[in-house]
């Protein structure tokens, strides 16, 4: 066993109780029983402990230890002792020191086992660090009861208070990821995807992240109940309402017979209302008659004075001829035909009358507007003598007129050249506006591209990305040319081969800006890297280029080996760029193979002697050993490309972008073209109204003096047949005052018989009156029975409103009820049960259909938070899944194996079945393969359980880790490579506290500084704690080196 070369101090404050060694070999448990324990008090921590580290573990009667005390150091702490000594002991003190469960630890599920043998209690003492002041746990065990008791800062507590203090603490003693003991070293490969996802989570990540996880895991178990409800309601409603609608047509049947059968009632209701509405109408009628006739008595009466004498005479006539009219009154109906036939002969006679006065006035209106036209003819006619004779002669106009009509037809033909030139313009217009807008097309489809560049770089360079937008809002600062980073000049031929490029040049040169100048590159990282504290890479390109240097083999040699391009013609790039990469990378020296080129690897190491070569998935470097001048070659599996899978021509964009400034240019002569077109042919336009308009006045004077002398001789000719065309008024009205006297004669006549048909014809008016009312008495009486009214109410409102989209003559009731009856007689066989089954389903579906309303809602909101929770956890999740794969990826590849870690699911929206998957490659001949207890190997399960929470040390969040004898397993190798990791990633600044327990170490080891070695020895001539002085046998070792040269 190796034995470390330096000492490491324990906490000061320790020595005032005991005297400890300055060595982290301090530690020296003892098998005998004290019999006073030390009390422990608590540490107040000088070192860089983090907030929850261990800075003190007391034992007292636990399993192996009478009494004992450790003080660990603040980064890695290696515990190392024989098997059985008491290793394992200190992990289940810290377990069972902070509320850890029995089980856990897989040695026993009773807390009374862990007390040593023979004892009937033991103890356990925790001291954390806080700022604050430390905390000092203690756990006091009773065998008897198996009941244990608490004390934090030697106050009385429960167990509930101490988890949640640990829990503070973010320490969690049953994550397998911060505390791997030995019996669970084998379970950490058992863990499930899932399992090894959570524990990462509550290890690392923040303390909402696994809360968001598990609500996440509740709004999906609770989205799926309501998806699975509202199915189930879907479902259930289509049943009700398939059901509803093979009953629908009976229902409606039934109504429809209802119906049929209550307008049935209506129309019997309403019949004796209209009967008796016909009587009464007919009575009204009646009364009016007789009234109307009673009134023509009276006025006839008061008209005919003055032949009083002869309607007397004729009224003993009258009264002669009642008796017989009486008599025969099968005759009266003749008789009041013979009245209306007199009525209307005395009316025509009035009529006579009317239409010979009104023909008479015509008369005399002709007349009076004859004698008006004549004299406004006159006037018109010596108002066109006086113009003619003051009208100028005419001038001979016509040269002129030709002459305007020249000018015109000039004008026009100049305005139609111009008119055609417009079109053409705006014909090339549209022209250049398609073009345009094609081109503009083309150019945003290479900026979205370029933004995919952009985005990359932004989310994972942030600094980069903001230097690249101060260089172009700044580019008039460089005298020379400057390029952007080169992964966003590079522009891969084939995107499958981005791969190839990624692995082969390095991050920190593909976000490199690539200068052609030292002194402007000096400028840039002056104003970025000093003034705005961005951090960049930059690089010069040489002075001479090496874009185009050719390769020292033709590719047609390598051909034949399965090679098909040098890296140089996989991609473009700006000419700065393309010789820096050729001059310090030999982009043009390394060719690109094939899985051709894989299988004969052997061979086109001897033969070609490449230095650096890619087969379809692997990058070779073949080196020759300075000493033994062997072939050595290294191979690693090529990583996925993640920036160069976009590809932007930036020398097609460039292009497009000078043919979009000609388009412009071509667009704004266009555009003064037209302009000056258009007032071009607004001036000929101004100019052919102005000729079409001298020309217009030019033609009425040369034609006026002839229409004038028309309009006089038409004027003489209309006056000359007025002044015929008389008419007698004297003789007009004479005749017709003798028609108006014969006609009134023939009246007189037959007033007196209509007088005495008119008097008949009321006397039968009047009884037939008195019929009808009694007729209308009798109706009414009956309607009223028909609706069950009383002789003193009033007809129901609903009745009037049925009544008003009711017929309302008898007829037409008659017909309506007797269709009705028959249709109401058709509907046979229906059931009102199925009526009252299908009303009550009919609401049941509707109440069905509200309550999946709101399931839905609910969904909705659930789906809600969880798009919400999701963004706030899966984002988070995968950028620390990222920085443990590339953690994990770089330990690995410094073993000359392979691992990746990556967040695994089936379906991204079943949260429960999320999980880290960790695949790993011991061979270069093998594939990736899950870690599993079954695939591999014992020591290939302990490397990458060892490896992953190397990966977790430096992002952990808890205050310290405990794994324990975890390299049993390893070959020396291995243990060798794990060792060096452990060391290097465990003694690093603003690192968690470590403890690695292990029985044996390899000779020759690497150590750090801030190491601390335990030792445990065991034994029965163990000395006691409190005897236990470094001091003291230093002082005692000084003495006998002293003495003996004396000797």
């Amino acid at each position: 066993m190796a034995t470390p070369s330096r000492k490491t101090s324990t906490p000061g404050p320790l020595a005032s109780k005991r005297p400890l060694p300055r060595d982290p070999s301090s530690e020296v448990p003892s098998k005998r029983k004290s019999s006073a324990p030390p009390a422990p008090r608590p540490l107040q921590s000088s070192g860089p402990f983090v907030e929850g580290s261990i800075v003190r573990i007391a034992m007292e009667n636990f399993l192996t230890y009478d009494v004992c005390e450790v003080a660990p150091g603040p980064h890695l702490n290696m515990i190392i002792g024989a098997n059985g000594t008491g290793k394992s002991s200190i992990v289940c003190a810290i377990c069972l020191g902070l509320a850890g469960k029995p089980a856990f630890m897989g040695r026993a599920d009773k807390v009374g086992f862990f007390v040593k043998r023979g004892c009937s209690k033991g103890m356990v003492e925790i001291e954390l660090f806080r700022t604050s002041g430390n905390l000092v746990i203690t756990r006091e065990i009773d065998v008897a009861k198996n009941q244990s008791f608490w004390f934090i800062n030697k106050k009385s507590t429960t167990q509930k208070v101490v988890e949640e203090q640990v829990a503070a603490l973010n320490i969690q003693v049953g994550n397998l990821c911060q505390f791997l003991p030995q019996d669970k070293v084998g379970e950490f490969a058992k863990l499930s995807k899932i399992e090894l996802l959570e524990a990462t989570e509550k290890s690392i990540g923040p303390p909402e992240m696994h809360r968001y996880h598990c609500e996440l895991k509740n709004f999906r178990e609770k989205e799926k109940q309501l998806e699975t409800s509202c199915k189930e309601k879907t479902e259930y409603l289509e049943k009700m309402i398939q059901r509803n609608e093979r009953y629908k047509q009976d229902v409606e049947r039934f109504y429809e017979r209802k119906r049929h059968l209550d307008l049935i009632e209506m129309l019997e209701a309403k019949r004796p209302w209209v009967e008796y509405e016909n009587v009464r109408q007919e009575y009204e009628e009646v009364k009016l008659a007789r009234d109307r006739v009673k009134e023509e008595v009276r006025k006839l009466k008061e008209g005919q004075i003055p032949m009083t004498l002869r309607i007397e005479e004729i009224e003993k006539q009258r009264h002669n001829l009642e008796a017989r009219i009486k008599e025969k009154a099968t005759d009266i109906k003749e008789t009041s035909q013979k009245c209306k036939q007199r009525q209307d002969v005395i009316e025509r006679k009035d009529k006579h009358i009317e239409e010979l006065q009104q023909a008479l006035t015509v008369k005399r209106n002709e007349e009076h507007d004859r004698q008006r036209r004549i004299s406004n003819t006159r006037k018109m006619i010596e108002d066109l003598q006086n113009e003619l004779k003051t009208t100028e002669n005419c001038e001979n106009l016509q040269p002129q007129i030709d002459a305007i009509t020249n000018d015109l037809r000039r004008v026009q033909d100049e305005k139609a050249l111009c008119e055609g030139e417009i079109i053409d313009k705006r014909r090339e217009k549209e022209t250049l506006e398609k073009e345009k807008k094609n081109v503009e097309e083309h150019i945003v489809r290479f900026d979205n591209l370029m933004n995919q560049k952009e985005d990359k770089l932004r989310q994972r360079y942030r600094d980069t990305y903001d230097a690249v937008l101060w260089l172009r809002n700044n580019r008039n600062k460089f005298k020379q040319r400057v390029c952007e980073p080169i992964m966003l000049t590079i522009n891969m031929k084939d995107n499958k081969n981005a791969k190839y490029v990624e692995n082969h040049i390095p991050l920190n040169d593909l976000r490199a800006f690539v200068f052609e100048s030292q002194e402007d590159m000096e400028v840039f990282l002056r104003e970025v890297r000093d003034n705005k504290k961005l951090r960049v890479n930059a690089v010069v390109a040489p002075r001479v280029s090496h874009a185009d240097r050719a390769p020292s083999r033709s590719l047609n040699e390598l051909k034949p080996y399965g090679f098909f391009s040098y890296l140089r013609e996989l991609f473009d790039a700006p000419d700065p760029v393309m010789s820096y990469l050729c001059c310090q990378y030999h982009i043009h020296e390394v060719p690109v193979g094939t899985e051709r080129t894989r299988e004969r690897i052997e061979r086109v190491i001897q033969e070609t002697r490449l230095k650096q070569i890619y087969t379809a998935e692997e990058k070779y470097v073949v080196k020759t050993s300075f000493y033994s001048n062997k072939v050595i070659s290294i191979n690693t599996s090529l990583k996925v490309a993640q920036f160069l899978t976009v590809t932007v021509d930036l020398e097609q964009r460039r292009h497009l972008e000078e043919q979009l400034k000609e388009i412009n240019k071509k667009l704004q002569a266009v555009e003064s073209d037209l302009i000056a077109l258009h007032e071009t042919n607004k001036r000929l336009e101004h100019k052919d109204n102005e000729l079409r308009q001298k020309k217009k006045e030019l033609l009425e004077r040369k034609t006026k003096k002839r229409q004038l002398e028309q309009k006089i001789s038409s004027k003489l000719g209309s006056l000359k047949l007025m002044e015929q065309d008389t008419c007698n008024l004297e003789e007009e009205e004479r005749k017709a005052s003798a028609k108006i006297k014969e006609i009134h004669v023939q009246k007189a006549k037959l007033v007196t018989e209509l007088t005495d048909l008119i008097k008949q014809h009321f006397i039968e008016l009047d009884e037939n009156r008195q019929r009808l009312l009694q007729k209308c008495k009798e109706l009414m009486k009956r309607a009223r029975q028909v609706c069950n009214l009383g002789a003193e109410q009033t007809v129901p409102q609903e009745y009037q409103t049925a009544f008003q989209d009711l017929p309302n003559t008898l007829d037409e009731i008659d017909a309506l009820l007797t269709e009705e009856r028959s249709r109401a007689s058709c509907f046979t066989g229906l059931n009102p049960t199925v009526v009252e089954e299908y009303t009550k389903r009919e609401e049941e579906i509707e109440q069905l259909t509200e309550e999946l309303k709101i399931k839905k809602v609910e969904l909705d909101q659930y789906r809600e938070s969880i798009s919400q929770v999701k963004e706030r956890w899966l984002n988070p999740l995968k950028e620390l899944v990222e920085k443990i794969n590339e953690k994990f990826s770089n330990f690995f590849s410094s073993m000359q194996c392979a691992g990746e870690v990556d967040l695994h699911t089936e379906n991204e929206e079943d949260y429960d079945k999320y999980g880290i998957r960790i695949r790993v490659k011991f061979r270069s001949s093998t594939q990736l393969h899950e870690l599993t207890p079954h695939h591999q190997s014992g020591g290939e399960r302990s490397v990458s359980t060892m490896l992953y929470l190397m990966a977790l040390q430096e992002l952990n969040r808890c205050p310290f880790r405990v794994v324990d004898e975890i390299n049993q397993g390893m070959d020396p190798i291995n243990e060798r490579r794990v060792f060096e990791m452990v060391v290097n990633t465990a003694c690093k600044e603003n690192t968690s506290q470590y403890f690695f327990i292990t029985p044996k170490l390899l000779q020759n080891l690497p150590y750090s500084e801030k190491m601390t070695v335990l030792f445990v020895y065991n034994g029965p001539h163990m000395l006691e704690p409190n005897r236990w002085n470094l001091k003291a046998f230093q002082r005692r070792r000084r003495r006998i080196t002293f003495t003996q040269p004396s000797q």
